[in-house]
């Protein structure tokens, strides 16, 4: 059977000459003191190997997933899969290594912490990493946020409803989508909903723009503010704002807010003419603020 470390080493090998890994790999398995081990070798990595982006094709992606669910490997880089495969090496060595891993975590530069992040659904025990996880949302270095948020089914699995509620209101704090955080529709709730809509309502009061991905979870589970949020938000000026409004309740499974969208039949034809996407929708955001 296909291990993540193997499928990591594969890639590898496709791409860079790995005979450095293979003696560092070697090296944790006989070394006595595998932290020393482990710290030199994750710190050379980049000098040894290079930050080149990993080559992955859409076969190489899938195969990711049936070797462990939800793992999305897109965009790694070839140093971040070597941190990887001598952290999954490690982690061989079992409580010994949650020791170790959690001071190499103390130390990591910004580079090791988003390879160390992108990895948390690939560790032996990965409630043992929850707290760190937690922790590292309430960053404000953008790549280390999304390392833990994006594409990565650690959230979905681990967080509890006030941490992931957390996660995807820091989202829009520091400029990030919603659309790569995986099972986001399967964690949807009533105190999301309420948070998303009064952090709107803090948006126009300032007279400032709305993360169109918003409107995803308001329409989820809406109260009554909920549904004077999103009624607003159909009937604004502001293209994105509607589209993404609309769009939101005409996905959503409550009642109250389907029928916001059908009180408004421009809304209805121009969803049918555009067919947007929240991708689509948060690029398009994301360029127009650019």
């Amino acid at each position: 059977m296909t291990t993540p470390k193997a499928l990591l080493k594969t890639w590898l090998q496709r791409q860079v000459d790995c005979t450095w890994l293979d003696e560092q790999l070697t090296a944790l398995g006989q070394s006595a003191s595998v932290q020393q081990t482990l710290f030199r070798a994750v710190g050379l990595v980049p000098r040894k190997l290079g930050k080149a982006d990993l080559d992955l094709t859409d076969a190489d992606l899938q195969h990711a997933r049936t070797v462990s669910a939800g793992w999305d490997p897109t965009n790694y880089s070839v140093d971040m899969a070597a941190r990887l495969v001598l952290l999954l090496e490690a982690s061989q060595h079992g409580a010994s290594f949650e020791t170790t891993f959690d001071m190499l975590w103390r130390t990591a530069d910004v580079g090791e912490q988003v390879a160390f992040y992108r990895g948390l659904s690939l560790y032996p025990n990965g409630a043992h990493y929850l707290w760190r996880a937690t922790d590292g949302c309430r960053t404000n270095i953008k790549a280390v946020f999304e390392a833990i948020a994006h594409r990565n089914p650690y959230p979905a699995e681990y967080f509890d409803e006030v941490a992931f509620n957390q996660l995807c209101l820091k989202a829009l704090f520091v400029g990030s989508n919603l659309y790569l955080v995986q099972g986001l529709d399967g964690r949807l709730n009533p105190a999301l909903a309420r948070m998303m809509t009064d952090y709107a309502f803090e948006r126009w009061a300032a007279s400032r723009v709305i993360y169109p991905e918003l409107w995803r979870c308001v329409a989820s589970h809406p109260d009554e503010r909920c549904i004077d949020a999103l009624n607003r938000a159909l009937n604004s000026e502001d293209a994105n704002t509607s589209m993404a409004a609309a769009l939101a309740c005409s996905t959503s499974q409550d009642t109250k807010a389907r029928h916001c969208l059908e009180a408004n039949p421009s809304r209805v034809t121009a969803l049918e003419e555009l067919q947007p996407t929240w991708e689509t929708l948060a690029q398009q955001f994301m360029t127009s603020q650019s």
